[in-house]
């Protein structure tokens, strides 16, 4: 008997929650679609169960516009009495008075209420957060101002201070409040940092607010000399606005009167790398050199220094052959002055890479790379590291099995790793320059699931190319050229390389490589740093080859180069949209949309443009 009345209530209570359910479905189904009347009584037995604040407001929302004013007014009311610590009732019942035409109800409801909570700090925070959730920033500032009057002191309000005057457009107290929380709470100027980021935009700042901030800093920074704080805060402000060298100054002065080893010139100099700032960061690592050997950041400064000019070279592709030699005796210098030991391989693999690649001394390089293996105490991955890069250079030399040699090496020992999918691809590389095209793309298909993402889209494309290409001429005689055309390109014979591709247009001219080839020689151009000539080409794909594989990457190539080369924010971002609008299928669509917000200042989340 128990258990079947037991059961009896378990379906009676199953009931009535499909019940409350359905009704609640009902509810807002009407309600979305501006059937106020329909769902007035759903909601009507909504509420007398369990209901939640939206649902109530809801309810009072069917009222109003169904003329139930006084019913509305009637049951806010009794909401507020019941939920006195819940400001959203009070500020529903005044916007319904506002509604209504009794504007001065509102006042009184809302001063009443900013009077009741003015001697409790939590409460004025709370009553602050409704007012400014509705829009209604100059009750929130009241309450504020009444809360302070009360409170004094004895309860911190200038962080809401901020945010208020922030909204009203009032910077020059907005500022104030923020340093007054900075002279009690020094520990807080990063939470300081990250709310002025969201509330200016110092990129195109045309309000002023850049130079009112520094001014005031440069007061607080006068009155209070000992407090680091403001001279900190200065700091990020320069470089904010990518104002490198007058942070720079501000910073050697901080790290003088700290008596510091140079921590914070090392940090700058970071950021001024990253930014392509090279005269800064030079300066900042010359501060530290300059200090002389007991520095603790000294040998780091000095490779940093040599980084710069390999960057220099090798990234921005900004030299003379004047610089090259000027390179090469700078790094022999710095590999004296560190010692051959562990922590100069490092620096003697990119002085390879300089000799092999922009010196025209392929040999020298490789000697180099030998050397790097036989210095004791390098950890497996860094001997991997090494060997990656003596392979490369044997491809140059045109040793390219001896190069298969040390790229099987790596993936045996590091088939899990980024670095041993990295030599894989490599390894595959070789045989298609060889003309194994079925052997290649066996390890290309491996490839492609690959955790790392850049080597499976590098092997997704190669495989593509095979694929698409091999079937179209039956004595793969145009493959094979293409291929031993792409070696030459590996080993930076450009003039050998673009007479094989143009050949290849000539006798097959109605191949499928054309878009390939164009492509191939812009990457020719980019490695010289001739963009002009690399951004023609990439124009000619788009030109003649939309509707081929490669118009995405020519897109977001010509895209990247305006970006990081050219310094063309306008044109980057038009290229980068380009590719959101006419490539809608692109696998960069992803990259290419996020790349465009960063050039046009949205930190949005959103998909929306």
């Amino acid at each position: 008997m128990k258990q079947a009345l037991f059961f009896c209530c378990l379906l009676l209570s199953f009931a009535l929650s499909a019940q409350t359910s359905t009704d609640q479905q009902l509810a807002n189904l009407y309600y979305n679609n501006g059937e106020f009347d329909k769902a007035l009584p759903y909601f009507e037995k909504i509420i007398t169960k369990q209901s939640t604040k939206f649902d109530q407001l809801r309810y009072v929302d069917c009222l109003e516009k169904t003329n139930q004013i006084k019913d509305a007014e009637k049951f806010l009311k009794k909401l507020v009495s019941a939920n006195s610590n819940d400001f959203d009732y009070t500020i529903a019942l005044g916007d319904l008075y506002e509604r209504t035409e009794r504007v001065s109800q509102t006042e009184k409801l809302y001063n009443d209420r900013i009077k009741q909570v003015a001697s409790n700090g939590y409460e004025v925070i709370e009553l602050y957060n409704s007012f400014i959730k509705k829009g209604k920033v100059e009750w929130g500032l009241k309450t504020l101002e009444s809360g302070r009057k009360e409170l004094k002191k004895n309860y911190p309000l200038q962080i809401q201070f901020a945010e208020v005057y922030s909204l009203l457009g009032r910077t020059d107290e907005m500022i104030d409040e923020y340093f007054d929380i900075l002279d009690q709470y020094p520990n807080y100027s990063s939470n300081i940092q990250n709310a002025l980021t969201k509330q200016i935009d110092f990129s195109e700042d045309k309000t002023g607010v850049y130079q009112k901030l520094k001014d005031k800093l440069l007061v607080r920074i006068q009155k209070k000399p000992n407090d680091f704080v403001y001279s900190e805060m200065l700091i990020w402000l320069f470089i904010q606005k990518k104002e490198f060298k007058s942070a720079l100054v501000q910073t050697q002065a901080l790290d003088r009167r700290e008596k510091g080893t140079g921590n914070r010139v090392m940090d700058l100099a970071e950021t001024c790398v990253e930014n392509s700032d090279y005269a800064t960061a030079r300066l900042a690592y010359k501060y530290i050199i300059d200090q002389g050997t007991q520095n603790p950041n000294y040998y780091s400064a000095y490779g940093a220094l040599l980084n710069i000019r390999y960057r220099e070279i090798t990234i921005e592709k900004n030299y003379r052959p004047q610089d090259i030699i000027e390179a090469e005796k700078e790094y022999r210098e710095g590999l004296k002055l560190l010692g051959w030991g562990r922590n100069a391989v490092y620096t003697a693999k990119e002085l390879a890479e300089i000799k092999a690649y922009y010196g025209n001394d392929a040999k020298g390089a490789a000697d180099l790379l030998d050397s790097c293996l036989a210095v004791q105490g390098l950890s497996d991955m860094e001997k991997a590291q090494v060997k990656m890069a003596l392979a490369d250079v044997l491809v140059l030399q045109d040793d390219i099995w001896q190069a298969s040699l040390y790229y099987m090496q790596i993936d045996k020992d590091f088939k899990f790793e980024a670095i041993g999918s990295e030599a894989k691809f490599k390894n595959a590389r070789i045989f298609y320059y060889d003309g194994d095209f079925k052997f290649a793309q066996s390890q290309l298909d491996i490839l492609k699931e690959s955790t790392s993402k850049l080597i499976a889209n590098d092997a997704m494309k190669l495989s593509v190319l095979i694929t698409d290409n091999l079937g179209l001429d039956s004595n793969y005689t145009a493959m094979y050229q293409f291929a031993q055309a792409d070696l030459l390109l590996e080993q930076h014979q450009f003039d050998r390389a673009f007479k094989l591709y143009d050949s290849i247009n000539k006798a097959f001219p109605a191949h499928g490589l054309a878009d390939e080839i164009l492509f191939r020689k812009a990457q020719a151009m980019q490695y010289q740093g001739k963009w002009p000539e690399a951004l023609d080409y990439l124009q000619k794909i788009v030109t003649y080859h939309m509707d081929d594989i490669l118009s995405d990457d020519a897109i977001f190539t010509m895209a990247e180069i305006y970006e990081k080369n050219l310094h063309d924010k306008e044109k980057a971002a038009e290229y980068y949209k380009k590719i959101l609008f006419e490539c809608k299928g692109s696998l960069l669509t992803v990259e290419a949309r996020k790349r465009y917000r960063a050039l046009r200042g949205d930190v949005s989340d959103s998909e929306d443009l």
